[in-house]
Order: structure tokens, then C-alpha cells, then sequence
């Protein structure tokens, strides 16, 4: 049995350049700045530009994340990438990052993800696990959406929420005990997916926006707040269980950046103060599998996170999917 743990040696962010104010949206949607921000805690968004794909994201993120490390592309023995808005069909985004990146010269595999906002945790668990079974030694995992071309700009209930953008991290095997990722925890529930789906898809035949070529996404969202409520406590709850952890212990919340509401109530759930909740909702509004790597690299990089902080990620997305990693820095 393999003794090491991953543990994250490099982090990495993009946003795109356009800014989306709720002030915009108001000018040609019945809605209001006040109106969105009281109930989503979003002021802002970013939105990829016509010729920058999901691809670009990550390899933007990922580049900086290989910097922080201090190390280069093809040292990785595998890239994952977790997105619902890939590039193209086939082949999967990662493949695109692996050439864009330059790392090519061991021909390591290289696969997406689609958990949709919960990608991000699950694909930190797969890179855990093979990084434990001794499979792999050093992993790059992505987070990257272009959230705007799923996205119907007449549908003020979804449009409001969604932004672009991608994060990533560098996974390392380390054999000091007590670093790094300490469990992860996954669950999905398919019983729940018309409350949050895109419309269609290739096998459905019906492909409805031209900028994605799938369905644009629908969201019911009372029904999916009062889910994603009762899923994250839950899971605030056997994070700490299986650890053997007070409350208490945990430094940071990193929480998928969905919605101020379900942000503050994983928070009270944990006892909580918000100054120990890293938030970016307010300006990156909702990125999908891209949220909780987001929020952890601004954390890192502003000294906000530090070496022994005990960090708890958890976000919850279509399908419904949701999941947490408890991660010693």
C-alpha cells in the first residue's frame, strides 16, 4: 500500500478581461443592480471574449500554477480538466490544454471531467487517488468554464448568475503524514436533474445555442437552493466526522462561489465567522467547476492562506453532484 498524499505545491487563476455589471444587465433586463446583489451577493462577472475558448482559460491558469510550483509541463504525468463547457465534443479539453501547454514529450493521458460545479472536487479526488495508489507522481488539475455560451441573455433567472474564468492546481506526492488532501468526499443524486440542466445535447438531437452547440442552461432556483443548503451541511458534517475534527479546527472555508445565501449558511454550519470564508462570488459571480480554485489561488497568493491552515473545500452543482476535500496547506 502506497504512503503518499497529494499535496498542492502550485495554484493558478485566469479571468477574462470583459467585465459584466449588473448595472449592463439592468439596461436590457427587467431587473436591478439592488435586486441582484441582495439576493446573490454579485455585483460582477467575467465574460470570455469571442475567440477564447475554455481551453485558453485553463492553459492561462494552469502556466501560472506550473510558475508558482516552479516547474515545467512535462514533468506532469496527467492533466485533468473539469469543465461542462468544453471546447469542442471530441477531443476532450485537456487533450487541447496538453499541446497548448507543451507537454507532450511523455505522452501522459489527459481527460475531462464533467461534474459540472462540483468538477473541481471531483476531479481533485480522482487525482488524490491515483496519486495514493502510487499511480502518478505529480498531477495538474483544471477547473475552466466559459459559463456565457451556455447561458440564455433573456432568462434573468440564470444570466445574472454566471460567469467565466478557470483555476488550477499542481498535485504532488509527498510522503510527510498530515499534509496535503486528507479525505474527499463525493456524492451525486440523478433524481434531481431537471431542477438544474441545459437543455438537450448531441444525443438528444437538439442543439439550441449556436455559440456552444448544446442546449442553453434552466434552473429552478429555489428548489435547487434549498438542496444545495441541505447537501453542504450535510457533507460540513461527515468532512469532520471521518477526520475526527471540532468545527472549530477548520482555518478557511473555500466554498463554491454559487450564491452569498448557501455561502453563509455552510459558514454558520461550521460556527464560522465570514472573515474566515474566502469569497469571490461578488466579482466572478458563478464559474462552475472554476469557482473553488478561483477562490483558493486569490487566497494563496494574497498570504490569506498559510502553511498548516487546515482548508475546507465543498461545492455543489447539477445532477445533482456535490462534494468536499479537507486539505492540510
Amino acid at each position: 500500500m502506497s504512503t503518499f498524499a497529494a499535496r498542492i505545491i502550485g495554484s493558478g487563476s485566469y479571468l477574462p478581461q470583459r467585465i459584466l455589471s449588473n448595472a449592463e444587465l439592468a439596461s436590457r433586463l427587467d431587473t436591478t443592480d439592488e435586486w441582484i446583489r441582495t439576493r446573490t451577493g454579485i455585483s460582477e462577472r467575467r465574460i470570455a471574449a469571442e475567440q477564447e475558448f475554455t481551453s485558453d482559460l485553463a492553459c492561462h491558469a494552469a502556466q501560472q500554477a506550473l510558475q508558482m510550483a516552479g516547474i515545467s509541463a512535462n514533468t506532469l504525468d496527467m492533466i485533468l480538466v473539469a469543465t461542462t463547457t468544453p471546447d469542442l465534443v471530441n477531443p476532450a479539453t485537456a487533450v487541447r490544454v496538453q499541446r497548448k501547454l507543451g507537454a507532450l514529450q511523455r505522452q501522459i493521458p489527459a481527460f475531462d471531467l464533467q461534474a459540472v460545479c462540483a468538477g473541481f472536487i471531483y476531479a481533485l479526488a480522482v487525482a488524490d487517488n491515483f496519486i495514493r495508489s502510487g499511480s502518478a507522481r505529480r498531477i495538474l488539475v483544471i477547473g475552466a468554464e466559459t459559463m456565457s455560451r451556455a447561458i440564455d441573455w433573456q432568462d434573468r433567472t440564470t444570466c445574472i448568475l454566471f460567469g467565466d474564468g478557470a483555476g488550477a492546481v499542481i498535485l504532488q506526492a509527498d510522503q510527510q503524514p498530515g499534509v496535503g488532501i486528507l479525505s474527499t468526499h463525493l456524492h451525486a443524486d440523478g433524481q434531481y436533474e431537471d431542477l438544474l440542466r441545459t437543455e438537450g445535447g448531441i444525443s438528444h438531437g437538439m442543439l439550441l445555442n449556436p455559440l456552444s452547440g448544446q442546449g442553453f442552461l434552466r434552473m429552478r432556483g429555489n428548489e435547487v437552493f434549498k438542496q444545495a443548503v441541505k447537501a453542504l451541511e450535510e457533507i460540513v458534517d461527515q468532512t469532520l466526522e471521518a477526520n475526527g475534527l471540532d468545527k472549530a479546527q477548520i482555518d478557511w472555508l473555500v466554498p463554491h462561489q454559487a450564491n452569498i445565501r448557501i455561502i453563509q449558511s455552510t459558514a454558520k454550519r461550521l460556527g464560522m465567522t465570514m472573515d474566515r470564508v474566502v469569497l469571490t462570488v461578488d466579482r466572478h459571480g458563478n464559474t462552475s467547476a472554476a469557482s473553488v480554485p478561483l477562490a483558493l489561488d486569490e487566497a494563496v497568493r494574497d498570504g490569506r492562506i498559510q502553511p498548516g491552515h487546515l482548508l475546507l473545500l465543498e461545492a455543489f452543482g447539477g445532477g445533482f453532484t456535490w462534494g468536499s476535500a479537507l486539505v492540510r496547506w
